[in-house]
């Protein structure tokens, strides 16, 4: 289990862009399970939408994306989590995208990655995002360890 403070030290993002709150599960080389709590604090509800907030899709693929680099971070060998601190995980492409259910404050977020490809610095994901055990988002991630 990884909290807030462990995922820092993985990720570059920073708030209001990180969107990891806790590893709950992590099986290297093969999957993930990460959350993040939705609250009405964040800024990305004053405009999405008044009076009718609405966690966007856009940000809860991210959020698949940021559980996927920290899976990818910490498959990696000892020298290469060391070496890890001046690389970064870029999108290649975003597939079989679907959004499900509207996420909504006070939701808890729950992402689920399974590593479906893996060769070098190439990272193939099958994401799908729950709420209360609801789907509400999945997508096919493929992403690339890069230097910053």
């Amino acid at each position: 289990m990884l909290d807030v403070i462990a995922i820092q030290e993985i990720l570059p993002h920073r708030f209001p862009f990180l969107l990891v709150d806790r590893v709950t599960e992590i099986q290297e080389g093969k999957s993930i399970i990460a959350y993040k709590n939705v609250s009405i604090s964040e800024p990305v509800f004053q405009g999405h939408f008044p009076g009718h907030p609405i966690y966007p899709g856009v940000m809860i693929v991210e959020g698949m994306a940021q559980a996927g680099g920290v899976l990818a971070f910490k498959s990696a060998s000892e020298s290469e989590q060391e070496a890890a601190k001046d690389k970064v995980v870029y999108f290649m492409s975003i597939d079989k995208c679907k959004f499900r259910n509207p996420v909504r404050p006070g939701d808890r977020l729950e992402y689920r990655l399974e590593v479906l490809k893996h060769r070098g610095n190439i990272w193939v994901l099958e994401g799908k995002a729950y709420v209360d055990d609801n789907l509400v988002a999945e997508a096919e991630l493929k992403a690339m360890i890069v230097d910053k």
